[in-house]
């Protein structure tokens, strides 16, 4: 895990065409404008970094989201397969502008959202309102794209803890990414140029075209180990194990758009959804959602 730096000790030890007439040259398409990626919207915690964030259907009077990772939760890792859901929360979080400078301290009502089972990911519930953030701070959230990312994209991963940007590219994506007790699924590989580290967990990854967040940036493999704590290794679906040194992950966002309904209220049962549930009694309702 790309491990908070508080606490790490005691809670971790711790990305046909036509052909032309011939009377015509054809001309080279445009590239889009990559989008300016600063800090505006970040957010440092305690020990982790992490974003204000919207959905594709939030609404200005919603109350806002902050995202982080699972593994950065207040209370301690979540165990595999655990899901918190409406869970009470007054964690704070430092929200910082475009350069970097904390213009306010946001707090939350409850954790919305937690796991680091297929995902690595929190939502926290504010106490107000992105409208209000927005008039008060002149700071926008950062919308989550509801599509999947693509290969090749140019990414930043921005670290509100750190004040520090990443840029590389998608390099890839990964069947199952094992660290230790914990699977992801789907994940995002980087480029070696975005070399994150300790501190920078809960990181918005953002699309530099787009300006979206696809991803939220977790982990990476420090020691060349073989799917040991801060060594995650890559399965792919015939069970082979590739482990890559040095090369760091993210785990995908744009399902959990899937999961969020009217007044940002987190809704499982929704189409589209999947999205690991709570265990019921039996310890059984994550695993059957795999």
């Amino acid at each position: 895990m790309r491990r908070p730096l508080v606490g790490a000790l005691t809670t971790l030890l711790l990305t046909g065409a036509t052909v032309a007439p011939a009377v015509a040259a054809p001309q080279p398409r445009p590239q889009a404008k990559a989008k300016a990626v600063d800090f505006a919207g970040t957010v440092a915690l305690s020990n982790c970094s992490g974003s204000l964030v919207r959905m594709p259907g939030s609404a200005d009077s919603d109350p806002a989201l902050v995202m982080t990772n699972g593994h950065c939760l207040e209370t301690g890792m979540p165990g595999p397969g655990e899901v918190l859901v409406d869970q009470p929360s007054s964690r704070t979080f430092s929200l910082l502008n475009s350069t970097a400078g904390k213009v306010a301290t946001l707090q939350a009502t409850k954790i919305s959202y937690a796991t680091m089972a297929d995902t690595d990911v929190t939502l926290y519930e504010l106490n107000t309102t992105y409208a209000r953030i927005k008039q008060q701070y002149g700071i926008d959230a950062l919308g989550v794209s509801g599509d999947h990312p693509v290969t090749g994209t140019p990414i930043k991963v921005v670290s509100g803890y750190w004040k520090r940007i990443y840029s590389c590219n998608v390099d890839g994506f990964v069947h199952e990414l094992r660290e230790a007790d914990w699977t992801w699924k789907d994940s995002l590989r980087y480029t070696p140029s975005c070399n994150t580290i300790g501190g920078t967990s809960g990181s918005p990854v953002i699309d530099a075209n787009s300006g979206k967040v696809v991803a939220i940036n977790n982990t990476g493999n420090e020691n060349g180990e073989r799917c040991t704590m801060n060594n995650p290794c890559e399965v792919d679906e015939k069970g082979n194990v590739t482990v890559r040194r040095g090369i760091n992950y993210a785990e995908q966002t744009y399902g959990i758009t899937k999961c969020v309904g009217t007044g940002n209220k987190i809704d499982l049962d929704l189409p589209g959804c999947a999205l690991p549930r709570p265990l019921d009694d039996e310890g059984v309702a994550a695993a059957a959602r795999r």
